[in-house]
């Protein structure tokens, strides 16, 4: 499905940047497009895209700042250099897991919104045709 729909925005958007039917059916298409844009199953999908930003695509950095905290701490404790050095390690190796387990969590994310926002769009543009 998700190939389908890009085939199709890839087409339309190489036809707009390639066509030579001049400025009428440019503007033609430029007026069809954002017909789609304000379509509401499609301001649904850019609403949820903000939600999905504000919340779970932050928490990789997050995730990411807050290992880093940590190695640094590790890094800077009491201790011989030797001992600093393998906390350090230690505290790395351990904070590897909790990023994988964040960028795994995320790309996950990111894939069901997609996915979503491919099927509600399909859906939306089969019942517009049905309808018409």
């Amino acid at each position: 499905m998700r190939g389908k729909v890009g085939l199709v925005i890839g087409l339309a958007a190489g036809y707009v940047l390639g066509t030579r039917a001049g400025r009428e059916r440019y503007e033609q298409i430029k007026a069809q497009a954002e017909k789609v844009w304000n379509l509401d199953p499609v301001q649904e999908q850019v609403t949820k895209v903000k939600e999905f930003t504000k919340s779970t695509a932050m928490a990789l950095p997050s995730t990411l700042w807050d290992s880093a905290v940590k190695v640094t701490k590790a890094a800077t404790s009491k201790g011989t250099p030797g001992q600093k050095l393998d906390s350090a390690i230690k505290t790395g190796r351990a904070q590897v897991d909790d990023v994988s387990r964040a960028a795994e969590k995320s790309t996950k994310a990111v894939k069901d919104a997609a996915d979503d926002a491919f099927d509600d769009i399909a859906k939306a543009a089969g019942d517009s045709r049905s309808g018409a």
